[in-house]
């Protein structure tokens, strides 16, 4: 492998474990001698780009006794080995894309080995060759001509020897991808719920090693279910439509904000690669204190504040309306509104749950007072569990997934809303579609009511303030 040209050195240069980097390359050099490496500008999904060095060349995969050979591109990252390439599909003209359990539409290449990528374990010559078996399985390749059937058996056998030219992916329709970073039991609370809920293609669980909510990919690993991907590492949540973020740092040994600041930390490592990955997503938060870290997830990421909304007060909506329908005899929609707390408080609709009119919020009054405070009576008792919680938060990305503009109760920038000045995060009635979240108009609250936004506004600021973002 020649890596004396003055580019690919001047590239070199600038990856930090450059000696180890070398080493590796030497080695793929010895069992793939025909991987070839240059450089080339790298186009991340948010538009920003990087030199980067790159491996180029044809894996040879056997199928139904013959063989063929795959166009790929490796781009190696500045922090190669230690985090995985990003491996694509070249086609030639002649070709077309199988989209697949390991390949996307656009030719993105995904395996266990780049999710679970832990060098010195991992080597790309290990990855080649798990792209090889994974290959010979599904085929991720036809012929043009017979794309519509889609029949491997008409695979390019001619592909032997000719030069992969660098251009651009082809663009295509993603397929609905939806990805779960944190485990535990809200976490794979949340990945069953969507998949119950939802209509998606493809869904990345990924457990952070960092979060105390780690646990429960190895059953699904075990266990595997159909369209579910488990991963450690966030590159696997890319293309997503809607991340949802369950990890937390918690530790009973600390101080409530020192745990705060933990959680702050642990994002600072998560949402900003998250938003780089997906940039059009819709981001769930579900990590607590829930209205502080979609704070967090919105300062961090840079997406509006549309597409970065907290699960919040969903559930306890969602909860309300029922018992309002089915126990009192008031078919109307009702949400819990402000922080995740004792000072939440509940409003009402104009509207019936049978209307297809938008809803409106009834200003607060003495006559809807007695009404509320009984349903929320009624409520005590029902917790936060995590299934409960999983199926609140598939609720709202189904809402997202099929731009339903269903309105929710979720936590949102406030700022604006019944004249908050400060810029927190409350959850509030907001119609929930494909572009993310609109808010419903403010209305007037009663005293009691207003009294305990305005103290949980005061309180979340203050924190707010007290925090390393």
């Amino acid at each position: 492998m020649d890596l004396k040209s003055e580019k690919i050195q001047r590239i070199l240069s600038k990856y930090k474990f450059h000696e180890v980097a070398v080493e590796e390359l030497q080695k793929i050099d010895r069992i793939f001698p025909g991987m070839i490496p240059s450089t080339g500008t790298y186009t991340f999904s948010d538009s920003t780009q990087k030199d980067l060095l790159k491996l180029t060349g044809n894996i040879p995969v056997k199928y139904e006794g013959r063989s063929y050979n795959f166009p790929i591109h490796l781009w190696l990252l500045d922090s190669f080995p230690f985090t995985p390439p990003i491996c694509h599909l070249r086609p030639t003209s002649n070709m077309v894309i199988r989209e697949g359990k390991h390949v996307d539409t656009q030719g993105r290449i995904y395996l266990p080995g780049l999710c679970n990528w832990d060098y010195p374990k991992s080597s790309v010559v290990g990855l080649l060759r798990e792209m090889i078996a994974k290959f010979e399985e599904d085929p991720p390749l036809s012929s043009k001509t017979t794309a519509d059937n889609q029949d491997p058996h008409t695979l390019l056998a001619m592909v032997s020897s000719f030069q992969i030219n660098d251009g651009a992916v082809r663009q295509h329709d993603q397929p609905v991808k939806v990805s779960v970073i944190g485990g535990g039991d809200l976490g794979m609370a949340t990945v069953m719920s969507i998949l119950s809920k939802c209509k998606v293609d493809k869904l990345a669980f990924i457990d952070v090693a960092d979060s105390s909510t780690k646990g429960g990919s190895t059953d699904l690993e075990i266990f595997s279910l159909p369209k579910v991907e488990v991963c450690r590492d966030v590159s696997a949540s890319a293309g997503s439509k809607v991340v949802v973020v369950t990890a937390n740092a918690w530790s009973s040994e600390q101080s409530y904000e020192s745990v705060v600041q933990t959680n702050v930390d642990l994002f600072r490592g998560l949402i900003p690669n998250v938003a780089r990955l997906s940039p059009h997503a819709v981001m769930i938060i579900a990590s607590q204190p829930v209205d502080i870290m979609t704070y967090v997830a919105w300062r961090q990421s840079g997406l509006p504040p549309t597409r970065v909304i907290g699960a919040g007060c969903n559930l306890d909506s969602e909860r309300l309306t029922q018992i309002l329908d089915v126990h009192l005899n008031t078919h109307k929609q009702a949400w819990v509104i402000g922080e995740l707390s004792d000072n939440k408080i509940a409003v009402l609709s104009n509207t019936r749950l049978s209307s297809t009119r938008s809803p409106e919020l009834v200003p607060g009054s003495s006559s809807t007072r007695p009404l509320l405070d009984r349903a929320f009576d009624l409520m005590k008792g029902r917790g936060q569990r995590s299934w409960s919680v999983g199926l609140s938060i598939a609720d709202i990305t189904n809402s997202i997934l099929t731009n339903k503009q269903k309105a929710h109760s979720v936590s949102t920038l406030a700022q604006g809303w019944g004249g908050i000045g400060e810029e927190v995060f409350l959850s509030l009635p907001c119609l929930m579609g494909s572009n993310g979240s609109t808010r419903l108009a403010g209305v007037s609250l009663g005293q009691e009511d207003d009294s305990k936004l305005r103290n949980s506004i005061t309180s979340l600021f203050e924190l707010q303030k007290r925090l390393r973002i």
